[in-house]
């Protein structure tokens, strides 16, 4: 930073983590969540604190000191199916873990060290961040710097995908020059999660009355859409594709029209690098290129595992620990993973998660009368949607890095819908009162 402190921005960063969990305990739980934001996607930033001790749990003690803080001292609750589904989802899979462990296809889940039962620990600390959000934000103003904060994560991790894409030279496509992307997964995880919260922004960005933060939204998104195109992730611009399409029928249909336009003249808008990454689907001869081919592969070989266990699964976290095409070790589909690992059953609870959160987003979208409701809405609306198409690709769902976020506006969603219903319930039924309290506003 050349002024000498550079070096110990970790170090106080991950004293910060103690701080706000104290100060979470200690009646303050808001001001945990609003820390922990920041650090929830960028996985880079966080693997500094891997020298402290504890280094690894910082968040995960965060988060629950938040949990525990906001059941102490908060007195409101929030209210929605979602929190019922995800505790039965998670007990169902803790479960599945056994069974998994019955077929002796994995170890017991008992410990830090059982591969299957970190996997679970780490998956349950997304829903616990949404539990957090909707015992904490208690008000709009909340609200607000909620969204705030998100917006600042994202431009956080816009800049560090755009100076590592643009640092390339890229007049043609070169796999060997994409990066690991600051949620330090690989590229089409951040990817997927650029395309979750560009879309959520722009549709934000519609309700928007002033026209500074309008324009701030908007240059947001284009910003985050150009990060994406250079991460050059096929499955996240299909993801984009189909929530701007989205986007297009709920509020906007001129969208429809630049829709059709771009797609039927991209090959002349965008850089030829990306032409040649969409183009690669297939070779010359018509055969699938290696990264599709695998796929289909994975896909051919999980197909059978399905037939031979439908209801249950394999049990969950135990595709990681068998042998796979090119030693994989995911399906490159979350919906076929949860089929192999969890069954029917599993899939079940996936499509209750995920139309729960939509109807979350659309409900508060339709209903909500204050902008920033409506703009959080639906964004989040569009959030969901481009989260979904993109897990038709990979696994974009398990990792805290890309969906912690999109839960975290999920409880303030909840929380803002409560909100406007408990406003509501003040309003007097007839909308004529004011004017016969205050006769003169009728001549205004």
């Amino acid at each position: 930073m050349g002024i000498g402190i550079g070096h110990y921005i970790p170090l106080l960063a991950y004293l910060g983590f103690w701080v706000m969990s104290l100060v979470s305990l200690g009646g303050k739980p808001l001001y945990g969540l609003y820390y922990m934001i920041p650090f929830l996607p960028y996985r880079t930033m966080r693997d500094h604190f891997l020298d402290y001790p504890l280094g690894s749990n910082v968040l995960s003690i965060l988060v629950l000191a938040v949990v525990i803080g906001g059941f102490i001292h908060c007195t409101e609750r929030p209210k929605s199916k979602l929190y019922g589904i995800w505790f039965a989802f998670a007990v169902y899979l803790y479960v599945s873990m056994w069974f998994g462990t019955a077929l002796g296809n994995a170890p017991a889940p008992l410990w830090l060290s059982d591969i299957n039962f970190v996997t679970w620990k780490d998956y349950m600390l997304i829903p616990l961040v949404f539990l957090a959000a909707g015992l904490v934000v208690n008000d709009r103003k909340a609200v607000r710097t909620v969204i705030l904060l998100t917006g600042f994560s994202l431009f956080a991790i816009d800049r560090s995908c755009l100076m590592e894409s643009l640092s390339h030279s890229w007049a043609n496509f070169d796999e060997n020059k994409r990066s690991g992307g600051p949620l330090g997964y690989g590229s089409n995880q951040t990817a997927a999660f650029l395309a979750q919260f560009g879309m959520f922004f722009w549709g934000f960005g519609q309700f928007m009355k002033r026209i500074k933060v309008k324009l701030l939204c908007y240059a947001l998104v284009g910003a985050t859409i150009l990060a994406t195109m250079y991460t050059f992730s096929r499955g996240s611009y299909l993801a984009l594709l189909a929530s701007v399409f989205v986007l297009a029928i709920l509020k906007d249909r001129k969208l429809l029209v630049i829709l059709a336009v771009f797609l039927f003249t991209w090959q002349f808008i965008v850089p030829t690098a990306v032409q040649q990454r969409v183009n690669m689907t297939s070779n010359s001869n018509g055969r699938l290129e290696a990264s599709a081919q695998e796929r289909v592969d994975l896909w051919t070989a999980a197909k059978d595992s399905i037939i031979h266990s439908p209801i249950f699964g394999t049990g969950y976290a135990t595709f990681q620990m068998g042998k796979h095409t090119d030693d994989l070790k995911d399906t490159h589909n979350w919906y076929i993973k949860v089929l192999v690992e969890t069954g029917v059953i599993g899939i079940i609870f996936a499509a209750l998660l995920i139309q729960q959160m939509f109807s979350v987003g659309y409900k508060l979208f339709k209903t909500a009368t204050d902008p920033l409701y409506q703009g959080l809405g639906l964004g989040l609306l569009l959030a969901v949607v481009s989260c979904a198409v993109a897990n038709f690709f990979g696994d974009r769902w398990t990792y805290i890095e890309i969906t912690a976020l999109l839960w975290l506006l999920v409880g303030a969603a909840i929380r803002a819908k409560q909100l406007t219903e408990a406003e509501a319930k003040t309003v007097p039924g007839d909308v004529d009162t004011p004017l016969r309290m205050m006769p003169q506003g009728a001549y205004r």
